[in-house]
């Protein structure tokens, strides 16, 4: 599965997540993730996987191994998480759904390796910068990394061009979807993907 722009939502009611994931599909967004934090969370999600008609979407901020059991019983085929948690790794994979943990330091990239990940998801990447991606990928030539963490419009190419496999939109996918051609955004970036 590509995952080369993800667009987050959250903190948005049902409805609202409904109408943001068809948008942002519709414009070509590889996967809309829906963080399941509360009862709320995962009232949207459902309704998310309620209208994805076989588009890709995923459950974020999942903390614990029930969470992303719970996340993949609704139709999750991505579980994120903001660190890396080998219980949780192991219950996406034994549902068949992708495990996308956050990493930040090369103790975490190993950490992620000796499980047997190739994708993580950088988190919090502003505060590292796309130049940590250049300097990881000498150790750890064969992982990818979705830049994920005050990723925008503006500086999402940065990622990109500095060896990123995808980036994430969190706050600013409403920014991308407001734009002239948003689907124009979307795929000058993918066109960056690696």
């Amino acid at each position: 599965m590509l995952l080369r722009t993800v667009a987050i939502l959250r903190g948005f009611d049902p409805e609202r997540s409904r109408e943001l994931a068809l948008r942002c599909w519709g414009i070509g967004v590889d996967l809309v993730e829906v963080p399941v934090q509360g009862e709320a969370g995962w009232a949207s999600l459902t309704a998310v996987a309620e209208v994805a008609d076989g588009q890709s979407f995923g459950a974020g901020t999942v903390l614990t191994a029930e969470d992303s059991r719970r996340a993949t019983g609704i139709g999750a085929t991505v579980i994120i998480s903001p660190g890396i948690d080998a219980k949780v790794v192991e219950a996406a994979r034994a549902a068949g759904a992708i495990p996308l943990p956050g990493v930040m330091t090369p103790t975490d990239v190993t950490l992620a390796h000796s499980l047997g990940l190739s994708v993580c998801k950088l988190f919090p990447a502003s505060q590292v910068g796309p130049q940590w991606l250049t300097h990881i990928r000498g150790p750890f030539p064969a992982m990818r990394f979705v830049a994920v963490g005050g990723v925008d419009d503006l500086n999402a190419a940065d990622y990109l061009r500095a060896g990123a496999a995808g980036v994430g939109f969190g706050s600013s996918i409403e920014r991308v979807l407001a734009a002239p051609d948003p689907a124009g955004i979307i795929a000058e970036l993918h066109a960056l993907s690696t």
